[in-house]
């Protein structure tokens, strides 16, 4: 029963550290369990003679199982060159088992092996000890967080291992109450220092859930609250990280009421660090409003101030500054997916590339820029690799197949509804399919 308990625990706390520890502790108690049955004449007496040819085979098995599974268990407590050492012992304590029970199966005898397998257990009880009496030792080979509880337990049933194994040789053996009581209390205190380590993991995560919390709401703070009110312009924006904080961002840099300037990068990797330096652009754009009719100066400027500030990470950044007064715009990038530009006059999509080297490579830093003349009806996609890379079931990429046709079948709809639109088509495209990057976008609508 306590083996049973230990392993519903085991799997509803599989994700928590110790899980493992608390999996083989129900094993290993099962096992040993088991063995109480398969030696109970009683019960024997009163089986069917299929049952106790069984009992025979498991109480052979169980023999040499409940060996390798506590030194597993063992092991899952400790580090080092002691968990190798662990490693060791529970690879040798296997081939004893197949090498016993295979005799077993030949010529039907339990106990071939028996004396090298209580002398390793022995052994493994000896390696223990260390933990126990040195406070030094246990801080640095082992994992453990109580060390008073695990002493008693280890001291009962140490004593009684010990005399069982050093007894048996001369013929003297202890009653099996005895050992029961033991392996009991052994097992209990393995059990509580094992379930606080899962506890403190879990109190762990929490906290780090809590912070990720904190770290999310102000990722969104650095964001633009709202989209600016240009003339003769519609803008729309669609940020949807992939964890809880992300590597994108994007900002809106507004000159007068009929220009403005758009920025969306995507910096290397996921998570806290790539949060961290989104959070830094933010900072740094603030410094280059000067130019922002002006990309490529914007992301050389761009450049030189985050470079020596990533530490082995890059970004890509696109950059758009639209004149919606002279119904014209300027692009540049930096290592960056195309921008994709919808032409009502002539019904299609282009892809726009005006790429210089990602930030953070060695290469010189130099942008071009493009001119696009645009006029009214005509459509802007600002995006990261996180819009155009989502992959369907058979592996066909969204922006190779759906982008344009959706741009195509949709030009009549509003900036804000297409966002939407676009957004639900590519969980749709994707279903099924864990998203695998942040997804950010920005359209442009020029009326």
């Amino acid at each position: 029963m306590f083996g049973l308990v230990a392993l519903v625990i085991a799997t509803i706390r599989h994700r928590a550290s110790g899980a493992r520890a608390i999996f083989l502790i129900g094993v290993w108690a099962i096992f040993y369990g088991s063995q109480a049955f398969n030696y109970n004449s009683l019960l024997l007496g009163l089986e069917p003679h299929w049952m106790v040819v069984s009992a025979q085979y498991m109480r052979a098995a169980t023999t040499y199982l409940v060996l390798v599974v506590g030194l597993l268990t063992f092991r899952e407590l400790t580090r080092g060159f002691v968990r190798r050492i662990l490693g060791a012992m529970a690879i040798l304590a296997a081939i004893l088992a197949v090498l016993g029970f295979g005799r077993f199966m030949l010529t039907r005898q339990e106990n071939w092996l028996l004396i090298y397998n209580e002398l390793l257990a022995t052994l493994s009880l000896l390696l223990w000890l260390p933990f126990l009496t040195s406070p030094k030792f246990a801080s640095k080979y082992s994992v453990l967080q109580d060390r008073g509880v695990l002493l008693l337990g280890y001291t009962i049933f140490g004593v009684e291992a010990l005399l069982v194994n050093l007894l048996r040789p001369f013929g003297y053996q202890l009653p099996r109450v005895f050992d029961d009581l033991g392996f009991g209390a052994f097992i209990l205190a393995i059990g509580y220092v094992a379930m606080k380590g899962v506890y403190a993991s879990e109190r762990r995560l929490a906290s780090l859930d809590s912070e990720l919390a904190v770290a999310r709401q102000l990722q969104f703070s650095i964001l633009p609250a709202t989209t600016p009110a240009i003339r003769n312009l519609r803008i729309a924006a669609v940020y949807e990280p992939m964890t809880a904080v992300a590597g994108d961002f994007y900002e809106f840099l507004v000159i007068d009421d009929y220009r403005a300037g758009f920025l969306v990068a995507d910096v290397s990797g996921h998570g806290v660090p790539a949060a961290l330096i989104a959070s830094m652009i933010k900072v740094a754009v603030q410094s280059v409003i000067a130019d922002a009719a002006d990309p490529s100066k914007l992301l050389s400027r761009l450049e030189v101030i985050l470079s020596s500030q990533l530490r082995g990470q890059f970004i890509s950044a696109a950059y758009l500054y639209v004149d919606a007064e002279k119904h014209l715009a300027r692009y540049s990038a930096a290592g960056h997916p195309p921008l994709l530009c919808w032409c009502a006059a002539c019904n299609a999509t282009a892809h726009v590339e005006s790429n210089g080297p990602l930030f953070g490579t060695p290469c010189e830093p130099i942008f071009p820029t493009r001119e696009i003349p645009f006029a009214s009806g005509d459509r802007f996609v600002l995006y990261t690799d996180g819009f155009g890379e989502p992959e369907n079931m058979v592996g066909e990429a969204f922006a190779d197949r759906r982008v344009a046709q959706l741009l195509h079948d949709n030009s009549s709809r509003s900036a804000a509804e297409l966002s939407l639109l676009l957004l639900s088509e590519i969980r749709a495209w994707a279903a099924g399919i864990p998203q695998q990057d942040d997804i950010t976008f920005l359209l442009i609508d020029a009326l």
